[in-house]
């Protein structure tokens, strides 16, 4: 079970996460999630209250999705699905419609055995702190009496309305049209290939593209309930990176599972991840008058990318990891651009959520009136990084360990500016971040190294670690 930074019992960084059938997906915690949202908005309505559901393509996804619909009704609201759709669709579609809250079924990045609930305001963003954790404190309450209320075994079954998904991609071509000031952009002449990671993009991003006339190489797009982001998509890029090449595309796109994510290939199958895509679109945003400066990133953010953008007067604020925090910070300073290196990108003038269809438009939308992917990037030089993942029994403040903070201390002294150390916990996983980059590859190597072994020495799980080298990739952070 995932257990957030805030120390809640139900709610992560990035809402309900956890294997269907088991706490908190069990049968009787998803109808109190249905029923205490359905309690929280029943009054937000002129008359019964409309709340959208969405799910990405796990087989589990179905149930889930009836259990809360169940759980909602029960609480007065009416449940409408939009079927399969991506994360930010459904964060869009409440925005736009009379609908006062959504719900996605979807575990993002995760394999398909997980799944998960996500919660949006209508405003399109994700309900603040305290009414999660109001809502834990009920759904808690609420589960405790659902077996003897008789509803444990009750699901709704709900017909998915295509319009929705019609209607999520209308908007997506409007947005792009309105980015350039010219109508809806065409993007005749391109030729793209979409990692789909056979999530909820599947079929969208394909339609999306090629009603825009691109010509589209759609890989991994073929869900069958349980190969969703299997060895594909932005966790996995490297077939999308082969795959540019071989067919000669301009551009590749790599989506996670529900698609609120996305990284990129140049045409010679150079990865460019979220922190190249805030570049080209600050700059993009800068030379068109409309970047409200800072660039907002987080702790994970590339040196280079600070450095590049003062070379273009552009300032860069860091916030923890979490789209929820550069959301935050970007509303508090104003900003109108903010993402992580995972690709998770917002883009504040179209709305709160990062939307990995969206931001593909917008990186195909630059070159097309720009130049290649490469020419876009000939100002960004990211420095050599290597994050480790160190699984740990217990999560005291590193800081307070003797022996990691000399290290620490020893290395930040040691690269003085021209390099950082970020040691932070997981925010979902019982696993220790060792983040290091530099100008010098070796310097990085070294340090990383030495902080990863003395974390393993002292709360490692497993000590010596069976894979005292395992690295993962931010990408998998929630």
């Amino acid at each position: 079970m995932a257990v957030s930074p805030m120390g809640r019992e139900l709610f992560g960084t990035d809402g309900i996460r956890g294997v269907p059938g088991r706490f908190p997906l069990d049968d009787a915690t998803v109808h109190a999630v249905g029923h205490a949202l359905g309690r929280h908005v029943s009054g937000l309505a002129a008359g019964v209250a409309r709340v959208l559901i969405g799910m990405d393509t796990r087989e589990s996804g179905p149930q889930l999705a009836g259990r809360l619909a169940a759980g909602l009704a029960d609480a007065g609201p009416q449940p409408v699905s939009a079927g399969v759709i991506t994360t930010p669709g459904v964060a869009a579609l409440v925005r736009s419609n009379d609908f006062v809250a959504g719900a996605v079924i979807s575990a993002s990045h995760n394999p398909f055995s997980d799944n998960g609930i996500k919660l949006f305001s209508h405003s399109g963003m994700k309900f603040p702190d305290e009414v999660e954790e109001g809502f834990e404190v009920e759904i808690l309450r609420l589960r405790e009496t659902a077996s003897s209320a008789g509803r444990l075994g009750r699901e709704l079954s709900l017909s998915a309305d295509p319009a929705l998904a019609a209607e999520y991609l209308a908007e997506l071509r409007a947005r792009a049209g309105r980015a350039r000031g010219d109508g809806e952009k065409r993007l005749d002449g391109l030729t793209v290939v979409l990692d789909c990671a056979h999530g909820a993009a599947s079929r969208l991003g394909p339609e999306l593209f090629r009603s825009l006339g691109a010509r589209v190489h759609a890989i991994h797009n073929s869900p069958d309930g349980r190969n969703i982001n299997a060895n594909c998509g932005s966790l996995h890029p490297e077939s999308m990176c082969r795959a540019v090449v071989e067919t000669g595309a301009q551009l590749g796109v790599a989506f996670d599972g529900d698609a609120d994510r996305a990284l990129f290939a140049t045409a010679s199958g150079r990865l460019v991840d979220g922190d190249g895509v805030l570049y080209v679109a600050a700059r993009a945003l800068q030379a068109a008058g409309r970047l409200r400066a800072p660039v907002v990133g987080t702790s994970m953010t590339n040196l280079g990318l600070e450095r590049a953008l003062a070379r273009e007067a552009i300032g860069l604020a860091r916030v923890p990891v979490g789209d929820r925090y550069v959301l935050e910070e970007m509303l508090r300073r104003g900003a109108n651009l903010g993402g992580e290196p995972s690709g998770h990108v917002i883009f504040l003038d179209d709305g709160p959520a990062g939307d990995g269809l969206a931001t593909a438009l917008k990186m195909a939308a630059a070159m097309t009136g720009d130049g290649s992917l490469e020419d876009l990037m000939a100002g960004l030089a990211l420095y050599p990084q290597r994050l480790l993942s160190i699984r740990v029994s217990e999560k005291p403040p590193l800081d307070r360990l003797p022996e990691i903070a000399r290290l620490a201390a020893e290395a930040r002294q040691s690269l003085g500016e021209a390099g950082r150390i970020v040691l932070r916990y997981s925010g979902t996983e019982p696993v220790a971040r060792v983040m290091v980059e530099a100008e010098n590859e070796e310097e990085v190597g070294r340090w990383s190294a030495a902080i990863a072994d003395a974390i393993r020495q002292q709360i490692g799980a497993e000590r010596p670690s069976a894979n005292p080298n395992a690295e993962a990739s931010e990408q998998a952070e929630a």
